[in-house]
Parts: C-alpha cells; sequence; structure tokens
C-alpha cells in the first residue's frame, strides 16, 4: 500500500482563501476589518520568522496586522499593561503572545490576562474548560487545522478509533477533546502506556503529537490508518540539518492509507487556522455568523 499524502501546504491555502474571502465581505458589507495582534518578548530567532510570516499571511488576507516587539527584559506588569490595553481595543480581535517567553516571566499569568474571547491561540483557561465540556470556545489552531484536514479526507468522523500519541495541552490534550466532539472513540497514549505500538496499531486516526523525532515507525500502523504527523524536529543526517516529524515517514507511508508530511503537513495549518480564529473572534465580537468550515 502507498499511503495518499495529505498536502497541509494546499489546504492551509485554500483555508486563507475561505478567510480573506469573508473578510472582504465583513469590509464590504459592515466595514469591519478584523485585527490581529501579535505580541513578541525578545530576540529569538525561530520566534521572529514566526511572527514574520504571521504579520504577512494577516495582511495578505485583507486583516489588520498589529506586531508589538518588546525587549527580553521586558518587566511583566509592562507586558500585561499592553495586554490590557489591546483587550481594550475595539480595533484588535485576536492577540497572541508568542512562545515561549523569557524566563522571568509567567507564561499562564501571561496567557489568562487575556481577554477570552480574543484569545486565538486558545491556551486561556476559560477556553480550556469551555472546549473541554462541549461548549463553543477558541480552539487550539495545530489541534483544529488536524480536525479539518481530517474531516476533509474521511468525511464524517463518527465511530473511528483515534489514537493521540502525546498529552500536552497545546496539542494531545485539545486534539482528543475535538476528535471526542466529532463522536470517535478516543485513547490518550503517552511515554508510560504499555505496549504503545499496540495501542496505536488499534487506531483508524493516528495523531502523533510526541516531541520525539520519528518515533512513530510502520509496525505502530494499522493498515488503512490516517497518519496525523505534528511533530517538527530538526535533525543532523548526512551532515545535513533536516526536518523531520514524530512518524518515520516512508516506514508509515506504506502502511497507512493517508499521511500528512514533515513538512508541508500539519504546520502550514497553524497559521492558516490563527487567521480563521481571528477571522472568528470577529465575528461573534460584532454579532455575526460565524464563517462555515473554519471553526469546530
Amino acid at each position: 500500500m502507498s499511503a495518499v499524502v495529505i498536502d497541509g501546504k494546499a489546504f492551509a491555502a485554500k483555508v486563507r482563501g475561505q478567510v480573506a474571502g469573508h473578510v472582504a465581505q465583513l469590509v464590504r458589507d459592515h466595514g469591519i476589518t478584523p485585527g490581529l495582534a501579535v505580541v513578541l518578548v525578545g530576540s529569538d530567532p525561530a520566534s521572529e520568522v514566526y511572527v514574520k510570516s504571521k504579520g504577512k499571511m494577516t495582511v495578505e488576507v485583507g486583516m489588520l496586522s498589529v506586531e508589538h516587539k518588546l525587549p527580553v527584559d521586558t518587566a511583566e506588569a509592562d507586558l500585561l499593561a499592553l495586554i490590557a490595553k489591546l483587550n481594550a481595543d475595539p480595533k484588535i480581535h485576536g492577540i497572541l503572545v508568542q512562545l515561549p517567553l523569557p524566563g522571568h516571566l509567567n507564561s499562564e499569568l501571561v496567557i489568562n490576562s487575556i481577554d477570552p474571547a480574543k484569545d486565538v491561540d486558545g491556551f486561556h483557561i476559560s477556553n480550556v474548560g469551555l472546549l473541554g465540556t462541549g461548549q463553543k470556545s477558541m480552539v487550539p489552531c495545530t489541534p483544529l487545522g488536524c480536525l479539518m484536514m481530517l474531516r476533509d479526507h474521511h468525511g464524517s468522523l463518527s465511530g473511528l478509533n483515534a489514537v493521540v500519541v502525546g498529552r500536552s495541552n497545546i496539542v494531545g490534550k485539545p486534539m482528543a477533546q475535538l476528535l471526542l466532539g466529532d463522536s470517535c472513540t478516543v485513547t490518550i497514549a503517552h511515554s508510560r502506556t504499555k505496549d504503545l505500538a499496540a495501542v496505536c496499531r488499534g487506531a483508524d486516526i493516528l495523531v502523533a503529537a510526541v516531541g520525539r523525532p520519528e518515533m512513530i515507525t510502520g509496525d505502530y500502523v494499522k493498515s488503512g490508518a490516517t497518519v496525523i504527523d505534528v511533530g517538527i524536529n530538526r535533525i543532523e543526517r548526512d551532515g545535513k540539518t533536516k526536518l523531520v516529524g514524530d512518524a518515520e515517514f516512508a516506514s508509515c507511508a506504506a502502511v497507512a492509507g493517508a499521511i500528512t508530511p514533515v513538512p508541508g503537513g500539519v504546520g502550514p495549518m497553524t497559521i492558516a487556522c490563527l487567521l480563521a480564529n481571528t477571522l472568528t473572534a470577529c465575528c461573534r465580537a460584532n454579532g455575526l455568523a460565524e464563517p462555515e468550515g473554519l471553526t469546530a
């Protein structure tokens, strides 16, 4: 068997196109432009590249993009004051504080100071609780992107067995909640799971979000299963730096029915879903209908 490769790059471009269409309609019919504010503390090179990419794509879909770049030694009180200002700004519908933050800042305190309605990362404790109880919330971008691709590939997910390998607050746990919401039977597996390979082989949908390069190999995959690889790991191979996922692509693709590659799979969907979340937040703030197909 040779797996269908799910093209996340193409799917993300489609999502951004849908967002741009909705934004144009908001501007035309209501005079409203969704606004996204990104806050970066310090000068981490990877974070700077990511923030620049977010800003570029925000403008491309017709949204207002605001960036606040703060020194690495910014006091916590100053950061909280900026977030309070953004919370009160009616032109800003989404607020994202780029993680990780410098060590002297309390990440949980900072994230939970964001207005939950503007928390487009979906990390605020209120949004976590709403998602966990099946209520309307802002949903973390990466799991939302995975769900969109799964719905597109399978149609209905109802009744499918899903195994999520990884229990992080950012991906593993919300991914499991979203799959439950679509009526999957969900198992969360992790480093302490007994006979992990056997557990994974029971999955119709296998989500690899463990943060270990190429840990999931073909013998973990049931024939015909869909493998969603969330991992992005840099490794040295043959004297070169290479990006690989948490799943070993060649062996998994030989068994799976469908698989996301790394790079070009889940990764591009994260920013696309950030834009979708900003659009959703804007619609909710203005009492307008939410865009179909861009929410959980």
